[in-house]
């Protein structure tokens, strides 16, 4: 018998054994390596196009002539199917699924609460600390660029708790203007709590509220003839300025976003994911799956989505310049996985 026809002649044995279930199935060589994940929503059904269609694309060829054995999971829905195919898929890294690669945990901006002198710091990994996070940036230099502008702007520190406590004198970074020295006492709580209140104020979108407030009391202190003070307010405000034009956004419509793109040429995929949050541009990660030369922009794309969200935060707005497959079961599963509305929408 050829290898083609046992993988065939194996799934066609296995169909009367599964019932009419969603679920994921997963094909393997004969060192027992997954060569594949898929979901179906009924998956004897799914089985049966294995099994049985005589014009198989190449790609589905060659996975069949190495397939061995064949393992199910059922599931209670599609949608529960989808995200479990994605996480097998990461886990197994089976060689003719499109796979994301160099996948990582974003960077976020973090500021805790409940803390007398909260820090400005940077954040990856599970949110367990009680507190702020804005993001996720695209990159570690772009949120540190955002930290470095931030403490122009705000005065706070992002010293870690050890030095703070055990400072008598302030820092270089006081000397540079890009710290209040709360270490030392410059100020007290109550005007450390306002800078940490515009901080969080402004990384929630309130940004032309803060820059309004900022020139309000410029104006006060050259008035009362404090110019060193004015001088301040006036750095202050020109920081201000320049993370509001590097993350400036054109459309007022993008609020909590992240807009995907894909382009394909020779047989590769590259895909660009910008990350907007509070009407602000937090960055832009390219990402090049592996898969097989064969696959459409559109299985790559549908594909990609499913891997990317498995283990990060959906914002509410996904926008996309391709088609994908199964729109409205991703949207259901990603609802699902998230616990709130989310909206797909292909770019016309």
């Amino acid at each position: 018998m050829r290898e083609l026809d046992f993988g065939k002649e194996l799934i066609r044995k296995k169909i009367p054994l599964i019932s009419n279930s969603p679920g994921v199935y997963r094909m393997l060589d004969k060192k027992n390596q997954v060569l594949y994940v898929g979901k179906a929503k009924n998956l004897p059904n799914r089985l049966k196009s294995y099994a049985l269609d005589k014009n198989q694309p190449t790609r589905t060829e060659r996975m069949l002539a190495l397939t061995q054995n064949l393992e199910i999971i059922t599931t209670n829905s599609e949608a529960e199917a989808l995200l479990l195919e994605a996480n097998l898929i990461k886990k197994f890294k089976p060689k003719f699924n499109v796979l994301l690669r160099d996948d990582k945990s974003f960077p976020y901006i973090f500021i805790e609460k409940d803390c007398d002198w909260p820090q400005l710091s940077k954040h990856r990994g599970k949110k367990n600390k009680n507190g702020y996070y804005f993001g996720p940036f695209a990159s570690v230099g772009s949120a540190n660029w955002t930290i470095k502008i931030l403490q122009k702007v705000f005065l706070l520190r992002v010293c870690n708790d050890s030095v703070f406590k055990n400072r008598d004198r302030p820092c270089i970074l006081y000397q540079i203007k890009r710290c209040s020295a709360p270490c030392v006492n410059y100020l007290s709580k109550t005007e450390y709590s306002k800078l940490v209140s515009d901080a969080i104020s402004f990384l929630s979108g309130k940004s032309k509220s803060i820059q309004k407030k900022l020139s309000f009391d410029m104006e006060k202190s050259s008035k009362k003839m404090d110019y060193e003070k004015a001088a301040t307010y006036r750095d202050r405000i020109k920081a201000l300025t320049q993370i509001q034009t590097s993350q400036y956004i054109s459309s007022t419509n993008l609020d909590n976003a992240d807009v995907i793109s894909i382009s394909q040429e020779a047989g590769k995929s590259c895909i660009q994911v910008f990350f907007y949050r509070s009407k602000q541009n937090w960055g832009n990660q390219s990402y090049f799956p592996s898969h097989d030369q064969s696959h459409t922009a559109e299985e790559v794309l549908t594909s990609f989505i499913t891997q990317f969200y498995e283990n990060k935060n959906v914002p509410a707005e996904i926008l996309l310049n391709k088609k994908i497959n199964d729109l409205n079961l991703i949207k259901s599963a990603l609802e699902k996985k998230e616990e709130k509305f989310i909206s797909i929408k292909v770019a016309t």
